[in-house]
């Protein structure tokens, strides 16, 4: 049977040759966007979302992106697609996409015709992360029970447990999940005996969306907007951090867009020690002045010999 044709690179805006940190960055971008807790009751954004997490599922898998590179590139989204004669995925995907999205519970659609044809259904790779071995914790030949579940960047940070009620299959059922200490965006997590008919059950971990920390690998970034005499005159100020809020210092003649580093107040390494944490500055001005400002700022108009635009 036919179906369409899906470009992955395409749905996640990236070129054919994009590095691994490329996918990573624009699938964060889009599922921020395009996440259903950011949409509410917007249909359109929950299926883009459901596009997005099944690209980034494919492309940010080494393996499974080898696979679909040797489809070509010459197949357009949208066209009539057959997998090529003896074509085998060769995977256990997992991925129902059962996913609760952060809300315990929700979520019914699997992945899309072309998924399945390209990748199936049930196959031989039991190297997926925290699969083991063929038979262990599941039946020979039916892929795992897995779903996602989003948090937000302090709790991956800390580590949480959490009681959860899940539609797995046509079953629900209430498991408790430990994330360890220093969890990442895309970590597995396994539940023994968590998922159908008592097989394990696979959480893929997502960071939810709306959190003020930017997150670059093991460190966070923030901004921090500063009057223009904080700038001028440097300031102590007071910056969100993951372990609550601290004082920094910011210099005299700061510019916006300088980063101040606060080491090893970064995310928890799950090898021990942590990243950093940086503090962009950023140089606001008042909307609304009164006249004594007004007067004031053009006094300083008059006697300033600084010139911003003479290099």
């Amino acid at each position: 049977m036919a179906v369409k044709f899906k470009d992955y690179y395409e749905t996640l805006q990236v070129g054919r040759g994009a590095s691994p940190d490329d996918i990573k960055k624009s699938y964060r971008k889009l599922a921020r966007k395009y996440h259903p807790d950011v949409n509410p009751d917007d249909r359109s954004a929950e299926d883009r979302f459901k596009e997005v997490q099944e690209a980034y599922e494919v492309l940010g898998d080494e393996e499974k992106r080898r696979r679909y590179d040797q489809l070509g590139a010459n197949w357009k989204h949208g066209a009539e697609f057959r997998p090529p004669p003896g074509w085998s995925g060769g995977f256990e995907t997992g991925f129902d996409l059962n996913d609760i999205l952060g809300r315990a519970g929700t979520g019914t659609s699997g992945f899309s015709d072309f998924f399945e044809a390209i990748f199936g259904r049930m196959g031989g790779s039991a190297a997926q992360a925290g699969a083991g071995s063929p038979g262990r914790g599941r039946r020979r030949g039916r892929r795992p029970s897995e779903t996602e579940l989003a948090l937000p960047i302090e709790d991956m940070h800390t580590g949480v447990t959490r009681r959860l009620t899940l539609q797995v299959g046509s079953q629900q059922k209430t498991v408790e999940v430990r994330m360890p200490k220093g969890a990442r965006d895309g970590d597995r997590i396994r539940v023994p005996g968590g998922g159908v008919d008592g097989e394990d059950l696979y959480i893929r971990l997502r960071q939810s969306p709306g959190s003020p920390f930017r997150v670059e690998g093991d460190d966070t970034e923030i901004d921090a907007p500063i009057a223009p005499w904080e700038a001028a005159l440097g300031a102590a100020i007071q910056v969100p951090a993951l372990d609550g809020p601290q004082s920094i210092k910011v210099p005299s003649g700061a510019s916006s867009g300088q980063r101040i580093r606060m080491k090893g107040m970064g995310l928890n390494i799950r090898t021990g020690g942590r990243g950093d944490h940086f503090v962009r500055l950023r140089i606001v001005t008042p909307k609304t002045l009164t006249g004594e400002e007004r007067e004031h700022f053009e006094a300083l108009a008059r006697i300033s010999a600084f010139k911003p635009r003479d290099g």
